[in-house]
């Protein structure tokens, strides 16, 4: 079974996450209970909302949970590398149109709560990752290949990474 990477406080805020979703469950159950007392199901919206709503949360609660399964917890802090590697915030620049981007490596689960962040799965990540300052990377993007240049590897830790709330 492959590992998924995830920071310390990744994991935090994916526990978060699937609590508060378990909190909704009962929320949910009232709405289809009072749905249901209404009577004829068939035509009832109020209920057929509510039970598509249980569905995608169940679904999001077993992704999370299957997925917490295969976490593999890092701590950002004791990451420095001369390459691209997770945790590491990457500067770019397109070398045909000029253009920088910067992206931190991070893990699936984790990014959405990171601007600026990218699947360390993603075509660019993978392209990336075990290169160093100076190298060329090819990228297959929808509109073509994209060749970028690393200007810089930088790890900026936890603490700018995951601003406390």
């Amino acid at each position: 079974m492959d590992t998924i990477p995830i920071s310390i406080q990744g994991l935090e805020l994916v526990k978060q996450e699937l609590e508060r979703l378990k909190s909704e469950r009962p929320e949910i159950i009232q709405a289809i209970k009072e749905a249901r007392e209404e009577g004829d199901l068939s035509e009832n919206a109020g209920y057929h909302a509510a039970r598509e709503r249980q569905g995608l949360l169940e679904a999001r609660i077993t992704f999370i949970e299957s997925h917490m399964a295969r976490f593999n917890v890092i701590d950002l802090s004791a990451i420095s590398s001369d390459m691209a590697v997770y945790g590491a915030t990457v500067c770019l620049e397109d070398v045909d149109s000029g253009e920088r981007k910067a992206y931190t490596l991070l893990g699936p689960d984790e990014t959405e709560y990171v601007p600026g962040s990218i699947s360390v799965y993603s075509p660019v990540a993978k392209a990336l990752l075990g290169r160093e300052e100076g190298d060329e990377v090819v990228v297959e993007a929808p509109r073509g290949k994209i060749t970028y240049e690393i200007l810089s590897i930088e790890f900026k830790g936890a603490e700018a990474l995951f601003p406390p709330a």
